[in-house]
């Protein structure tokens, strides 16, 4: 993945991060967070001027990722995800809730589980699932060890929130798994 450094904020992206403040502010759980964080997400996804022109900017050799928020305290980050067709990510997951949303194009997404084996753990595949346009999952850890790709023919972009400081961190992912994955879906 590249990273950009913060850039201009659109009038519907400050907007939207003065909307998530308010929740993030509750101090609620992870889950619930994630949950309301996503409400208020999904009716700007879509939407000509959430994103400027360069946060809309893929990179040829892998994803991208433009960051678009940064809170001061490090409550929360609002990060623009670019993926040209095929692109896609390590088994991973996250150091925070987190909540995504597809702006533009398609994303595919297997979510796994961590599974004790003989001798060591594997990964079993748990749900395959396409999120289109104005579509929003979330997740809370434990419990969201996924696989993200850009399943279209076209640009994809998914805009995240996550509730950490990926400014400071360089990542949204705690960890990247290499376990043995089963071949079957549940």
């Amino acid at each position: 993945m590249t990273t950009t450094t913060p850039a201009r904020t659109t009038a519907r992206m400050a907007a939207l991060v003065s909307e998530i403040r308010t929740v993030v502010d509750r101090g609620l759980a992870p889950d619930l967070t994630a949950y309301l964080v996503g409400e208020r997400l999904a009716p700007h996804l879509g939407e000509p001027d959430l994103l400027t022109p360069a946060q809309r900017e893929g990179d040829p050799d892998r994803y991208r990722q433009h960051i678009l928020h940064a809170e001061p305290d490090g409550s929360f980050s609002v990060v623009a995800l670019v993926w040209l067709p095929g692109q896609e990510t390590s088994i991973h997951d996250h150091v925070s809730w987190c909540v995504a949303g597809v702006h533009q194009g398609e994303e595919s997404e297997r979510r796994y589980r961590l599974a004790p084996g003989e001798g060591s753990a594997r990964l079993v595949p748990t749900e395959d699932v396409v999120n289109g346009r104005g579509e929003v999952c979330g997740f809370a850890p434990p419990g969201d060890i996924h696989k993200v790709r850009n399943s279209c023919r076209t640009k994809a972009i998914s805009v995240h929130v996550y509730g950490a400081d990926v400014s400071r961190l360089g990542t949204s992912i705690r960890r990247v798994y290499t376990q043995p994955v089963d071949g079957t879906t549940a």
